[in-house]
């Protein structure tokens, strides 16, 4: 048998020696999020909702929001934009965040919650998950009425907290709080990232990943380009 014919026979013994999984290999949580177990809704990311938003800087948010939708983008998470009386009150969506998914044309809607209109309800069943990732302004109405909703409808439900924010500092702690005693699990938006990247020997999205923590991970994103400049380090092996 000549060199092309053994390396063809041995092809599917050693595809399948590529996917078993290693011996000493535990299997993963199933609270954690994957890239394939969840859908993202960005509720309310615009200029009237965030000129009284008082709990975090308003370019930390724009930074924190952005930052988690290019990580979405990234691990192909199904993402739902939706905003609130865009024409007639808050604006449009933060330009930023519009950059990402171009093509999306968000859910404009009427009600304050956004689990009450059924256009959003419906996009989230169409994917078929059960865990649901959630970040919006304000975190006491807009974030706190679909998570709620979302609970009691059977859904895993996380809330991106430093990509949400309220009308104080006082409120938002409070809504996060009813919101994690009604069972709702808290991230932060790097954390997000990080857990869907979960190995780096992902190498699909290492470089990707990368490029979003030089851009909006602050210190940790300038440690990943001195690295990277001066001894050309790089994650995983």
């Amino acid at each position: 048998m000549n060199l092309k014919n053994l390396i063809k026979a041995a092809l599917p013994f050693m595809l399948a020696l590529s996917i078993m999984p290693q011996a000493n290999a535990a299997p993963p949580s199933d609270k954690l999020l994957t890239p394939t177990n969840h859908t993202l809704i960005l509720i309310d990311h615009q200029p009237q909702m965030a000129f009284a938003t008082r709990s975090i800087d308003i370019a930390e948010l724009r930074n924190n929001v952005t930052g988690l939708a290019k990580a979405a983008a990234v691990f192909k998470v199904p993402t739902i934009l939706t905003t609130v009386a865009e024409k007639s009150f808050s604006g449009p969506i933060f330009p930023e965040l519009q950059a990402v998914f171009p093509k999306q044309k968000p859910i404009d809607r009427t009600t304050m919650n956004t689990w009450e209109d059924q256009r959003v309800v419906d996009e989230v069943k169409k994917h078929g998950r059960k865990k649901v990732v959630m970040a919006a302004l304000w975190t006491e109405v807009c974030l706190l009425e679909p998570v709620l909703s979302a609970i009691d409808q059977g859904y895993d439900v996380y809330i991106v907290t430093d990509a949400s924010g309220g009308v104080s500092k006082e409120a938002h702690d409070m809504s996060v709080q009813r919101m994690i005693q009604a069972g709702a699990q808290p991230v932060t938006w790097l954390q997000y990232m990080l857990e869907l990247q979960r190995d780096w020997a992902r190498g699909e999205t290492y470089m990707p990943v990368m490029k979003i923590a030089t851009e909006h991970a602050g210190g940790y994103g300038l440690g990943v380009i001195y690295a990277q400049e001066m001894f050309q380090a790089k994650e995983g092996k």
